[in-house]
């Protein structure tokens, strides 16, 4: 079932009696969720995600805006008439209720011709437990679950009347590192297997990018970015989005162009063709440095981190907004640790420059110009 969303605008009175404004949560936000796709919304705590979900499912009501599935406008619709799953935060299982009746839950309040047997309500949920395989689990209740199998049970839940879009808000948060890892694999797996068009909320970039076919960017209700994750991380096109995407982050740099060349420091580091003298901020992906004795970039050598097939070189430079410099290099690269200064070629579709009041991206070369 396609999504589409247009022009979503969501206010809440302010909280402040002083102030005589209205906080805008989502701000004019305009996107096709594709049929079918697992999309991440994602952005920084705060940024509008869950309200926005919240308008798709009809828990909150835009203050402008239209909200369609497939050709159908549902705007005004209940959530219960919308055809949509939600998975929460806190899962929000009935405690009291063993694996088996918490999926069957929605079942029962069917009405007319939807309205089941408990024998057909029963069978419904054996095959969405067998999908998420928590099919042993049912006689049990959930204080009798590990934090993954919960979420598993309220998968499954949501998943009971086959919705057409399967709303998941930060449904990993609760969940230690290694369950985070196996749900999320969890999660993908389910939605390739039923087609449900699927929209998952996370602050986590990192979940985002690993499961998702497309991903929306937002900051302060406003969307930012919208692509495949490897075009997003790729091709940033503001500062924010290139900071937000990459672990570890982007290395920041203060930097200038001068007759067409990038300059950091006193060292020009690439060629800036077509591009007018200013200050600027330069991002250099941690793999995007060449280890070079003669290399146009220089930074003070502090340490070396072994990662196993790979190695962090951590330096730092008057030029750098963060502490430190890490640049991810292959471990069949030696570092001379007795050498004060490392010096580095850069790659320069791993160099990213940015306008330095506006922060939006400066493409100085053919093979980085934007699409």
């Amino acid at each position: 079932m396609k999504v589409v969303l247009e022009n979503l605008t969501k206010k809440f009175p302010s909280r402040n009696k002083k102030a005589h404004q209205d906080v805008i949560a989502v701000n004019d936000f305009s996107f096709e969720i594709p049929d079918g796709k697992l999309v991440g919304l994602l952005g920084p705590s705060g940024c509008g995600k869950s309200t926005l979900l919240f308008m798709i499912c009809g828990l909150q009501k835009p203050t402008e805006g239209k909200i369609l599935f497939g050709e159908e406008e549902v705007t005004a619709l209940p959530p219960e008439k919308r055809g949509v799953g939600v998975v929460f935060q806190n899962y929000a299982l009935y405690p009291h209720l063993t694996v088996m009746q918490n999926i069957i839950f929605p079942l029962q309040n069917l009405k007319g011709a939807e309205k089941l047997s408990k024998e057909q309500m029963r069978q419904k949920a054996m095959e969405v437990a067998k999908l998420v395989q928590i099919d042993e689990l049912m006689d049990r209740k959930p204080s009798e679950l590990s934090g993954g199998q919960q979420q598993r049970v309220a998968i499954a839940r949501a998943m009971v009347k086959m919705p057409r879009v399967l709303l998941l808000d930060e449904p990993l948060s609760n969940l230690d590192a290694r369950l985070r890892l196996q749900t999320r694999e969890e999660i993908r797996r389910i939605q390739k297997e039923t087609g449900i068009t699927t929209v998952f909320v996370t602050h986590d970039q990192e979940e985002a990018m690993s499961i998702s076919d497309v991903i929306v960017v937002m900051k302060d209700g406003i969307l930012q970015q919208i692509g495949k994750p490897q075009d997003v991380y790729d091709d940033p096109v503001n500062l924010f989005v290139a900071k937000f995407l990459g672990t570890p982050p982007i290395n920041l740099l203060e930097g200038k162009i001068s007759g067409e060349k990038l300059y950091i420091g006193q060292e020009a580091v690439m060629d800036a063709k077509g591009c007018r003298d200013q200050e600027v901020s330069v991002g250099i992906r941690p793999e995007g440095f060449i280890l070079k004795e003669d290399g146009p970039f220089g930074s003070k050598l502090l340490r070396v981190e072994v990662m196993g097939r790979d190695i962090s070189v951590v330096s730092e430079s008057p030029y750098s907004v963060n502490p430190t410099i890490r640049s991810i290099i292959s471990a069949e690269n030696k570092v001379d640790l007795a050498k004060e200064e490392v010096r580095f070629a850069l790659k320069p579709g791993k160099v990213l420059v940015f306008e330095k009041e506006t922060e939006k991206r400066i493409y100085m070369t053919e093979g980085q110009e934007h699409e």
